[in-house]
This record gives structure tokens, sequence and C-alpha cells, in this order.
């Protein structure tokens, strides 16, 4: 390949990688200032979550585009509420439902920033699962534009239980670390009691699983007790044959010393 050749080449491998970099930018470039969203939240509780975004317009042939939102939340509330570069409010929206769209941002607005809040109460399990445990989207915001192309802004989930689905996984999380605790000794029992816990939680059965993690707890508890016992009685044994050899030791030298005096 000649040099003229070689630096077509080279220029025409630059402009492919800059335009895969461009195209691998997304289009929308909101930025998500803070958020306050639950981690976690017992069905039936009234809850309430907010995201405020920032850097609108980051993409400069994006000047207005149209905000949606979903939630599994129900009898939902949104509040959408806009602010110029000040910090000022300078308008605010309500919508009900599990989704909304059609709140528009605009820089011709002044709108500069825009906290999405959305307050609902937690919906039922539908599904449990111990691990991972199960969840539900309490938030989920989504950039659209005209035309009908979107991007992902952001889901923000939480975990979601009832009162006696927590005290069983309470005695879960419990047994499981005894198990783990117990690492090296015979926990064979214990973690099958365990995964039988396991089963009966994921069946809704919060009673008996929680009755078999603390069957779990106790064998992994007995197992390392019993592994502790043992071992003590290994170097026991050993401390003893260690005492006998230096006992016979000595005595094998003391005879050595009175044959030697005889001898004398």
């Amino acid at each position: 390949m000649t040099r003229t050749n070689w630096s077509r080449f080279s220029k025409l491998a630059l402009a492919l990688v800059v335009l895969l970099s461009v195209a691998a930018i997304p289009a929308g470039a909101v930025s998500v200032a803070s958020e306050d969203t639950p981690s976690e939240a017992q069905v039936g509780s009234k809850v309430t979550a907010s995201v405020t975004l920032d850097e609108l317009y980051k993409n400069p042939q994006l000047e207005a585009w149209t905000l949606a939102g979903q939630t599994h939340l129900e009898d939902v509330t949104w509040t959408v509420t806009y602010y110029d570069q000040t910090g000022a409010k300078v308008d605010q929206q309500s919508f009900d439902g599990q989704n909304f769209s059609g709140a528009q941002i605009a820089a011709d607005d002044g709108t500069s920033e825009v906290e999405v809040s959305v307050t609902g109460t937690v919906p039922a399990v539908e599904e449990f699962s111990y691990d991972p445990a199960q969840e539900f989207t309490v938030i989920s915001l989504e950039q659209t534009r005209e035309g009908g192309s979107s991007n992902d802004i952001g889901t923000w989930n939480a975990t979601h239980y009832t009162e006696e689905s927590a005290a069983a996984r309470d005695k879960l999380d419990s047994a499981k670390a005894a198990i783990t605790a117990a690492s090296g000794a015979n926990t064979q029992e214990a973690q099958q009691s365990f995964d039988n816990a396991v089963e009966a939680f994921e069946g809704g059965e919060f009673g008996l699983a929680s009755n078999l993690a603390e069957e779990a707890e106790t064998r992994a508890n007995n197992a390392k007790q019993s592994s502790q016992t043992t071992q003590l009685l290994i170097y026991a044994a050993g401390g003893l044959v260690v005492i006998a050899l230096l006992a016979g030791g000595f005595l094998y030298w003391k005879s050595q010393q009175q044959t030697y005096d005889k001898l004398g």
C-alpha cells in the first residue's frame, strides 16, 4: 500500500470511529439531578417518590420534547413541576393513572429543571420470591419525541412485602447467616430445612416458612457446635499423645541415666 493510499485509509478509519462514537451517544441527554424513592414498602401503604431532571436540552436539535411516566402503584396521582434557571417555579401539572404522557418540556418556556412526583398505594405481591426479593416499579420516566421515538430516562424499583412475609424473611435471613457461620461443619440437614423454608415462603406459606427457617438455624448451630466439640476432642487427644510421648521420653532418659550410673 502506497503512502497516499495508507493516508486515505487512515482518514477513513478515523472518520468511521468518530461516526460510530457519535452513533453510540443517546439521542436524549436528560440528566437525573436527584431522586427520592423508597427501596422497600409494605403492601397497602401510601408512598411518594420524586425525581428531578436537569440538562434537559443536551442535544441542540432537541429543544422540545414530551415527558411520560408509568408506575405499578395504585390510586395514582402525578405532579410535574417546572422550574427556570433561577430555581423559580414557573408551572405545574397533575395527572392521574398508572401511566401519563403529555408533559411538554420546551426551552422556549424557560424550563430548566423538572421535578416529577408520584403518590400511590403499594400493590399486592403477585408472586413472592426470596432471592431476589419481589419488586415493583415505583416510577419509570421516558423522553418521547415527535415521530414516536423515545429514550428511557430511568426506572426505580422497590421491594414490597406484607407483615407476615417480612417476618418470615427475617427468619430466613437469620437461618442463612447461621448456615454460613457453620461453614466447614456438616450443614446438609440445615440446608435442606432452609431450602424447604424458601419453598414454603415462595408459596405464600409464611408460618411454615418461619418454622422451617427456625429448624434450619437450630440445625446449623448444632452442627457448628458439634464440629467445634469434635475439633476440641481432636486437639485434646493430640495433646495427650504429646504428653505421653514426652513422659515416655523422660522415663527412657531416666532409665538410661540409671543404667549409666550402675555401670560407673
